[in-house]
């Protein structure tokens, strides 16, 4: 695995006892010792390196690391002696002084990374706005009731109304998904992220009656079945909403209007499931909902049964879904960090580990994506989820920078330098294998589409996109962003998607096209570490380096400007202006390090 902190650090397991770790610097830094740092037994142990190779531009010093077996994570950082001086170097960067812990490298040897989602470029979809593949199982019209009124059908060209949000239906279904995988593949997309699919009377599912059905109104089982035959001859990946904190009241498990003959939870303080659920007294009605919403009932895992038909049982829901004929490659857990025993998400920790585990019994490379607003670091140790989606690492900040207004649509001002230090500072929380799998996003069926926060301006955009692809971490695409769709607050951000292509913007979806294919030609933007290069006022320039390549991304946001970018960090010496058009990205390829040869894109 590689870590770039000042230059290039890589760490290589060769047994259980030991790592082998390099640290590549630039020769200008005189020094006489190198040492790694680690607090083995919580104290303080230096082992010294050695110089093992330098050219005139680079020295490259090795050194063994022994992990830190009383804890998951092992905790390291460099320290370097010059005749009158030292240097420490952590994931914050090179200082004269000893780093913070909090900035210290992470490694997990216990963590086996799902290392086929670095290559990938996912696309999000709501299904039921995607694309209408079989109007036969459309629902119709007051064809029942939602929360005491009937449901809508709309036309395609119609937009969502918030007074209805999830009672009204488009149509869109997993036969229309299948139907349109080859725009997707068009568009260099590998990989999909569905929204929840299974059967439940919302258009937006997340509220589940039959965790074992995919909802008939999206062509039930066998459209599924269809849907992932299709998407692994084309060698394209899938993963999965598993919406595991909640239920739907209809379920059986609860039952609120004795739909069925054996007795939910919520009918009688005998059911069999009644410990699935919280009850504040004996009073049915004093069951706790998500953000006390009567329709979402909140699961209990206290309960032993619940956990075995979650996750334990050998048919268990985590584990059905994983299986032929489906074999998803993983799950997206909504709200994982709110789900626990009781109110207060209390030991949510021991869950989120079991499913993790859970997944890694299915298959040793899945994929484990939770649902994060804000901080997520202490489930990203690699002992519960691979990524999250990465809302407080990405979005938030580069949604931020771009637009002056927060998710809440307050007014927000920050500059260059305040991105760059909002990135860094979600980044070195967590182990490198663990920034590379994170779930980079512009939007999502959750907050106003890009473009709209943008207030229409696509050349902001494009810099936003030319990020998404560049940046650590998985891309992913909420369908629609890319010709250009737009969409304020929930429901208006779940919009159809417009298939006449008369209304797409194209030069967008073409931006989208040659960023796509510049990640999945280049290694170094799926595993190459990041160097921060340049970040002033409007201007944020950085580096993805992986071995003698290096691929450089320049961000402006302002007006025409020349600037003089440091690449001498990157050991190419000589001095390198740019000329910033206003509004704009560039991006270069250093194909040498150690040489000038420089190649824009």
């Amino acid at each position: 695995m590689m870590f770039y902190a000042f230059h290039a650090q890589t760490v290589d397991l060769f047994d259980a006892e030991s790592l082998t770790v390099k640290v590549k610097l630039p020769i200008g830094l005189s020094l006489e010792s190198a040492f790694i740092r680690s607090e083995s037994d919580n104290e303080e142990h230096l082992s010294p390196m050695q110089l093992v190779s330098k050219d005139d531009i680079w020295q490259i010093w090795q050194g063994l690391l022994k992990p830190d077996t009383a804890h998951e994570i092992t905790l390291y950082s460099f320290k370097f002696l010059t005749t009158n001086n030292q240097y420490w170097l952590s994931e914050a960067g090179l200082s004269h002084y000893f780093p913070e812990r909090d900035t210290h490298f992470r490694f997990n040897p216990r963590y086996q990374p799902a290392t086929w989602v670095y290559s990938q470029v996912f696309y999000q979809i709501f299904p039921e706005r995607f694309c209408d593949g079989d109007p036969g199982n459309n629902v119709k019209e007051a064809d029942y009731l939602y929360q005491g009124k009937p449901v809508v059908a709309k036309t395609w060209a119609e937009l969502p109304d918030r007074k209805q949000g999830p009672r009204e239906f488009y149509g869109g279904d997993l036969e229309g998904i299948r139907q349109r995988l080859d725009y997707l593949q068009d568009l260099g997309v590998t990989a999909l992220y569905l929204n929840p699919i299974f059967t439940s009377p919302s258009s937006h599912k997340y509220d589940t009656i039959d965790y074992d059905h995919v909802d008939p109104h999206f062509g039930g089982d066998e459209a599924f079945i269809a849907l992932c035959n299709d998407l692994r001859n084309r060698k394209m990946r899938i993963i999965l909403d598993a919406v595991v904190n909640h239920t739907s009241e209809r379920h059986p498990w609860f039952d609120r209007y004795g739909d069925y003959e054996t007795l939910g939870a919520y009918q009688s303080k005998e059911s069999a499931t009644r410990g699935f659920y919280i009850f504040e007294n004996d009073n049915p009605e004093s069951y706790v909902g998500w953000y006390n919403v009567k329709t979402l009932p909140v699961l209990d895992f206290s309960d032993p049964e619940l956990q075995a038909r979650v996750y334990k049982n050998n048919n268990a829901i985590l584990r059905k879904w994983m299986r032929a004929p489906y074999s998803i490659d993983g799950w997206r857990f909504d709200v994982i960090h709110m789900l626990g025993e009781g109110r207060g998400a209390k030991n949510n920790h021991v869950y989120a580990k079991a499913f993790c585990q859970t997944l890694r019994e299915e298959n040793p490379e899945a994929y484990m994506l939770g649902e994060h607003f804000f901080e997520a670091s202490k489930w990203l140790q690699g002992d519960q989820e691979d990524g999250a989606m990465n809302y407080y690492g990405f979005t938030r900040p580069l949604r931020e920078f771009l637009s002056g207004v927060d998710f809440r649509g307050h007014p927000v001002t920050i500059d260059a330098a305040d991105l760059d230090y909002l990135l860094q500072r979600a980044r070195i929380k967590i182990p490198f294998a663990l920034q590379l799998s994170q779930f980079n996003l512009l939007g999502s069926h959750d907050v106003a589409r890009v473009l709209t926060v943008l207030n229409g301006d696509i050349a902001l955009l494009k810099i936003a996109i030319t990020a998404l692809f560049t940046y650590t971490g998985v891309p992913c695409i909420y369908y629609g962003d890319e010709i250009g769709l737009e969409g304020g607050e929930d429901p208006d951000c779940r919009r159809t998607f417009p298939w006449d292509e008369k209304v797409w913007n194209h030069d967008l979806r073409q931006h989208y096209q040659w960023l796509i294919q510049l990640r999945k030609r280049e290694k170094v933007l799926q595993e190459g570490a990041f160097l921060s290069l340049y970040a002033k006022d409007d201007i944020y320039a950085y580096a993805r380096v992986l071995e003698n390549e290096a691929i450089v991304t320049i961000l402006n946001r302002g007006r025409e400007s020349t600037i003089e970018l440091p690449i001498w960090k990157l050991g190419v010496t000589d001095e390198f202006k740019l000329e910033l058009k206003e509004k704009s990205s560039r991006v270069f390829k250093i194909n040498n390090l150690n040489s000038r040869i420089l190649e824009c894109f």
